[in-house]
This record gives C-alpha cells, structure tokens and sequence, in this order.
C-alpha cells in the first residue's frame, strides 16, 4: 500500500486574504527632484522653498556629479526620502551629461522627476535688467541673444520634464506658494495632476500618461464671432461644453481616470500629466481641459495643476 503523502501546511494569510509570497514586496525609495529651467526663472527661489519645507537640497549641481550622489542616495534611501537637485543646463554637452546621469538615477531604482521653470522672453530681460547681471549664455552678444540660446539648448529637456512652471506672471512670494502647494508633505494629496491642453500641429506632449483627442468637436476657429477668443472665453467655452457628446466624454473620462488615480497612489507614483489635444491648442482642448481640470479637482487625494501649452502661439 502506498503511503499518503501528508497534506501541505495552509500558508498563513495577509489581512487582505493574500498569501505573503504574493505580496509585493517593494524597497524603500528616495524621491529625487531635478530643478531646471531658464535662468531668471526662478530656480533658486524654488530651492530655497523646498528647503524651507524639509527637502535635502543641492544647488548648482554639475550633472556629471549626479551618478555619484545616485549611488550614495541609493545605499542610504533613509536618509534622503526627499531630495532636489538645482541643475544648471548651460551647452549641449551638460544636457548630454544629465542625460546620463538620469538614466543612472533610473537604473538605482530611484524615483526621479524633472521640473522646468520658464517665462516669457521679456520677463527674463526685465529680470535681468533689474538685477544689473549677465545672462549666463550672453557673451559679447545682447541680453536677449542670450536667453534665446538657452532656450534653444533646453528645448529637448523641457519637452521631457515631468512638470513645467511658468512664472512670468508669479513674484517670489507667489512662486514659493506655488512650489509649496506641489511639493509640501502638510497637507499634500499623494498625486500631483498635471491637465494640459496643447495643438497636434505643435506636436504630441512627450510627458503625457494620458492623451485625448478633440477634433472630433466642431471647431470654432470657423466660427467668425469665436475665431479671435479662446477656450478660456466664455462664449467659446459654452459653444464647446454645449456640443453633442462632449459633456458625456468628460463625465465617462473622470470616471475612467478615478481608479487609475488609485492605482497610482497604491504603487507610490506622486506625478502624473493628462494632455487634451485639439488642432490648435486654443479653443476647443483649453476648454474641455478648463471643464476636465475643475472637475477633477473634487478628488480630495489629488491636486491638479492647468496648463495649456499652445495657447498663444497661433
């Protein structure tokens, strides 16, 4: 007679009915910001803000000393949760350097973002102007000769930055609010939203997790009255909101984004960009986005953050 073999011990089960070994099991992660941008934008008064909040923060960091601070913030996550680095991009050969050493961040399992500070051309010029100061990249040549150059090397590392921040119309103190809104541990909701409206023909929005596409709304660029207002513009908007299917697309798109929203606060990711497209950029996308952004912003565990790209540039 063959012996019964004895019955495997159940395994032991988690709160939620799961076995261990089926959990995961994820390690401890430092989140690690780059701050980058235009000079004059305002990167310094943005690290003084982080700091202010309880942030480890390095300034005018060379980016091809970042791999070695990777390594060590990897070795001991503990004692930098929340890093920022301010990253000043000055030629080519820096930004090809800090590609490298993101890629070097990724690969030590680190969390890591970029945010972008910018403004407008002549924002800068009166910044600098104020201050008595050279631009970093101006030489002999004029001061706008110099914000132009910069901008021209930082085109591809704005287009891959996680968050964007336009401070043309911001002061310090309005600045330092606003980073304190983003990334302040008091009172933050897990998940920084970005809704973004942009114009397909500018081209698609490299940071986008989420894309919609508007072009199937009649666009008001072929309505005379509408054609010089915005999506901002009320007459625009109701025109917009008051299409066929437009305001079904928007209650459908909420609750679809809702549990992705979860998600992504259970696996710890605190960034996310929804991108609504039109032709454009300038009517029918800004107003869905404006009805989209005030929509999700019911959500109390997310705090969502409008921008609209394109607008402006037709």
């Amino acid at each position: 007679m063959s012996q019964s073999q004895p019955s495997p011990a159940s395994s032991p089960q988690t709160e939620d009915g799961t076995e261990p070994r089926l959990t995961p099991q994820k390690p401890h992660l430092s989140e690690v910001l780059v701050i980058t941008g235009m000079s004059g934008a305002g990167r310094t008064t943005t690290a003084h803000a982080l700091e202010d909040d309880g942030w480890y923060v390095v300034e005018n960091m060379p980016p091809q000393l970042l791999p070695t601070l990777a390594e060590f913030v990897a070795r001991s996550p503990e004692a930098f949760e929340r890093l920022a680095m301010v990253v000043d991009v000055r030629s080519r050969a820096y930004y090809a350097d800090l590609r490298t050493a993101l890629n070097t961040l990724s690969m030590n399992g680190l969390e890591c973002r970029i945010l972008f500070l910018d403004a407008d051309d002549d924002v800068l010029v009166r910044r600098f102007e104020a201050r008595r100061r050279p631009h970093p990249r101006q030489g002999n040549a004029r001061l706008l000769d110099g914000i132009q150059a910069e901008r021209e090397t930082l085109a591809e590392l704005k287009e891959r930055a996680h968050l964007v921040l336009d401070t043309s119309d911001i002061n310090v103190h309005g600045l330092v609010r606003e980073v304190t809104g983003l990334f302040s541990d008091e009172g933050r909701p897990p998940l920084r939203l970005t809704v973004m409206s942009f114009g397909f023909k500018y081209g698609l929005p490299t940071d986008a997790n989420f894309l919609a596409d508007m072009r199937f709304i009649p666009n008001p660029h072929w309505v005379p009255g509408l054609r010089p207002h915005t999506g901002m513009d009320e007459p625009v908007s109701q025109y917009v909101l008051g299409q066929p299917g437009v305001m079904e697309f928007i209650d459908t798109y909420v609750q679809m984004l809702t549990p992705v929203f979860e998600g992504y606060q259970r696996e710890n990711k605190h960034y996310a960009t929804v991108a609504v497209g039109c032709t454009g950029g300038k009517h029918r996308s800004v107003a869905v986005v404006r009805e989209l952004a005030a929509r999700l912003a019911e959500n109390p565990a997310v705090a969502v953050h409008e921008v609209h790209r394109d607008m402006g540039r037709e």
